[in-house]
Parts: structure tokens; sequence; C-alpha cells
């Protein structure tokens, strides 16, 4: 596993630079273990926001490691 993000933070980038390094890397298949009922609530949440689940858990992840940007 590369250090990158952890490269990253270190130097204090903004939000946007994070963001950037975040998305811009090959997909992943990967195996999450939820209950099932934090996995239906996040299916009917991205449904109410017009989007599929695996898109709905990218951008939470997204906004949360974005976040040390701040």
């Amino acid at each position: 596993m590369s250090d990158g993000y952890k490269d990253l933070i270190k130097r204090n980038p903004d939000e946007t630079e994070i963001r950037s390094f975040l998305v811009d890397g090959d997909q992943v298949s990967m195996t999450l273990r939820i209950p099932d009922t934090l996995c239906d609530a996040a299916k009917q949440e991205a449904a109410l926001r017009g989007m599929g689940f695996s898109s709905f858990v990218r951008t939470c992840m997204l906004e949360e490691l974005a976040k040390k940007g701040q």
C-alpha cells in the first residue's frame, strides 16, 4: 500500500488538491460488511439523492477524507 495520502496530508494541501488526489486512481473492487439496516438505509438515502449505493458510499468517503485539508 502506498503512503501517498499520508504524505499528501503532511504537506497541508487544500481541499481541492486532496479531492483531486482521491479521485485520480484506478477502480478496485472491495467487500464491505455492514449491518443490513445500515445498508438498507444507505440504499434508500442514495435513491433519494438520485444516485446508486456505490456512488453514495464513494461520496461519503470522499467528503470525510477531504476534510483533512480544512
